[in-house]
């Protein structure tokens, strides 16, 4: 209990010490400086302004009042991360969900980590510490790792390093930025996986993407099934017959594609030499299956 005791006098020490005109800390070697950097302080909401270089744009309202209740019962258990600009003065780095939680139930303060940093630094630590976040939708993501490279000039080898993660896991988000910008918010949405993006990012043609993404949407495609159907659109001439040496009149072929594009799947037709035929409609799992039982349903 002492401990406690001793820690929360020390806080209000630092913040008097930061109120006080006579020790202005901008910089490292200010005096006073290490007592402040790197410390718990609670600092006044007030004085807290919005960072210009935060990657995360979508708040979900719910969950805000849900982190505002806790905190209510609980108080922030995770500090902030602010750095300094001037006398009473700074900036969010780092936990703008606990910042607008606390700000919803009317709390005046709020425990902060000081750090001293240059814009440049500021957006590197806004944007590598958010990255790491599991809450970000993947087009967040991906904002985040192109900024690092077009304001930061960091190579996806040097973002491997700061992120912890694998070049090519961070090449696979920087393509979704190749997508057509309507799929873009569909992913962050929800309404479309990050599976489904890098299906569809394989089509150049952004009009025959948004057609592919209007069929996910109302076939309801897997992944899996997606992958198959842009497969298809992107090399029509592999949906072939098991039987082709039979010959396939040009209406049965176009049939085929058309069969492949709305299952999702590679149609096999096999055709004999009276006429008659068969088609065979393949299926990856139950879900899968009970999503082409719906689809020939739906065709009725």
């Amino acid at each position: 209990m002492a401990k406690a005791t001793k820690k929360q006098a020390l806080g209000r020490g630092l913040s008097a010490l930061l109120k006080d005109p006579d020790n202005n800390i901008n910089s490292a070697s200010d005096k006073n400086a290490d007592k402040v950097v790197g410390n718990i302080v609670k600092i006044d909401i007030d004085d807290i302004e919005m960072s210009p270089f935060q990657p995360r744009t979508n708040f979900n309202e719910e969950t805000l009042r849900e982190l505002a209740s806790s905190i209510r019962e609980l108080g922030v258990i995770q500090p902030i991360t602010v750095r300094k600009l001037a006398f009473n003065k700074y900036q969010l780095v780092s936990g703008e969900r606990r910042f607008r939680a606390s700000k919803l139930i009317g709390k005046q303060t709020i425990p902060a980590y000081i750090r001293i940093a240059n814009d440049q630094e500021s957006l590197e630590m806004a944007l590598v510490e958010n990255i790491q976040r599991q809450d970000l939708d993947p087009i967040e993501i991906a904002l985040s790792y192109q900024r690092l490279i077009d304001e930061i000039q960091l190579t996806q080898e040097q973002m491997s390093e700061r992120v912890g993660k694998r070049r090519s896991t961070i090449a696979n988000y920087l393509r979704l930025l190749k997508l057509d910008p309507i799929i873009q918010t569909g992913m962050r949405d929800g309404f479309i996986s990050m599976g489904h993006g890098r299906a569809i990012v394989n089509i150049n043609n952004q009009i025959d993407q948004l057609e592919v993404y209007e069929k996910i949407i109302s076939s309801k495609l897997s992944v899996r099934a997606t992958e198959a159907l842009v497969k298809n659109l992107n090399n029509p001439s592999e949906i072939k017959s098991s039987s082709e040496t039979v010959g396939i009149p040009k209406p049965i072929k176009k049939g085929i594609k058309e069969f492949s594009e709305y299952f999702g799947h590679k149609i096999d037709v096999k055709l004999a030499k009276n006429g008659s035929g068969k088609i065979s409609i393949p299926f990856h799992s139950e879900e899968d299956f009970n999503r082409i039982i719906k689809l020939v349903k739906s065709a009725k």
